[in-house]
């Protein structure tokens, strides 16, 4: 744990640092573009957080590679290759998109560009579920289900970044009950995956932990395209290393007690969960902008968090209701793995008392009416 400890502390001071110089740079060189109609800040804010996350990440890698605790996924570094490769890309892409706003088709096709080197080079693919040892199919099944799945994460999670402090705050929750999962799984079960998967999830708790202070509102700066889009992919890299790759014969259900269906079930759920925000927000947005007749990477005012401002939330309560909803669902889960696997009295109901409970009080926090008074209309007098 204190090998994780110390990435997590490595990765968000030299994040830190970096955001600082970008955020310097950035204003000194003009370096932002103007407001758009959908964005809810007012002032030119800069969007190159991604730079300084990406060399955070790049740093905390590189150091892994020198510590023989990491050794153990170093051994074969094609994957951390690939990774890297692909986190490379995208960044690039994000950071054009970030200045200058590319096409859409150019920014997808650098998705499955990325998401086709980490399945086809890195050879991190979805082989399996840990459903009865279901496995997925033929070699190009798995491979198209990877990069799919890949693709859908990086564009969920670029698509709820429209707060101060969204998306850092969100993912470092998310990865942090995801750091937790893998963790315990590593612990009872060594393997290169399973250790790739929890310094992942450690690297990007850093990085969100080391770019929110700046991020956060009012925010200095903005992680833009290129960050997201990084987060996304990471996240989606560290899901895959442990829940596509699992022995479907090590979570045999028949260990997890009266639970048994719930238990074959959760390593496939958990990861899923903890970013089903972005999920949801990604699968509403592509359903609207079809339905509308228009491209699903159009942009729009209608996101999840644009709902929340219109139903009267500030900016500060829209995002933090929305941490709140992350660590509610995300924790049930979590503690309902844990339940399973560690024989608690009732199994599984802990996290499912605990996630009924939380949700019930995030939905009456989320629908209560804004303390704030709208201003009345000003009516013109009828000639």
């Amino acid at each position: 744990m204190k090998q994780y400890v110390f990435t997590i502390l490595f990765t968000a001071i030299v994040t830190f640092a970096l955001s600082w110089a970008v955020w310097r740079l950035s204003m000194k060189y003009k370096l932002y573009p103007g407001i758009r109609e959908r964005d809810v800040h007012k002032t030119p804010t800069p969007r190159l957080g991604g730079i300084a996350m990406f060399f955070g990440v790049v740093a905390a890698i590189g150091v892994s590679a020198a510590n023989e605790f990491f050794a153990i996924f170093w051994v074969e570094p094609q994957q951390v290759y690939a990774i890297l490769a692909a986190t490379v890309i995208i960044v690039l892409v994000g950071i054009a998109d970030d200045l200058w706003d590319l096409d859409w088709f150019i920014k997808l096709g650098a998705q499955f560009l990325a998401a086709g080197i980490i399945a086809w080079f890195g050879e991190l693919q979805i082989y399996s579920l840990p459903i009865g040892g279901l496995t997925v199919g033929s070699g190009w099944v798995s491979f198209t289900l990877t990069v799919f799945a890949i693709v859908v994460v990086m564009n969920a999670v670029n698509f709820i970044d429209g707060l101060d402090g969204l998306v850092a705050g969100v993912c470092l929750i998310t990865n942090g009950i995801f750091f937790a999962y893998s963790y315990l799984l590593l612990r009872d079960n060594t393997a290169s995956n399973f250790s790739l998967a929890t310094f992942l999830a450690a690297v990007l708790i850093g990085a969100c932990l080391g770019f929110l202070p700046i991020n956060w509102s009012p925010a200095k700066l903005f992680m833009g395209d290129a960050g997201a889009l990084m987060l996304g992919l990471l996240m989606a890299c560290s899901a895959i290393a442990i829940t596509g790759q699992l022995d479907p014969t090590m979570l045999d259900p028949e260990d997890f007690g009266r639970s048994q269906l719930l238990g074959a079930f959760i390593p496939i759920l958990l990861p899923v969960v903890v970013v089903l925000l972005p999920l949801l927000d990604f699968a509403m947005a592509v359903v609207r902008r079809m339905g509308a007749g228009k491209s699903p990477f159009s942009p729009d005012r209608k996101h999840l968090h644009h709902r929340m401002l219109d139903m009267g939330h500030t900016d500060r309560d829209a995002v933090l209701i929305f941490y709140a909803w992350t660590a509610i669902v995300g924790l049930s889960v979590l503690l309902m793995y844990i339940g399973t696997t560690a024989g608690w009295p009732g199994d599984y109901l802990i996290g499912l008392v605990y996630g009924v409970v939380g949700a019930a009080a995030c939905l009456v926090v989320t629908l209560l009416p804004s303390r704030r008074t709208a201003p009345k209309p000003v009516l013109e007098p009828v000639p």
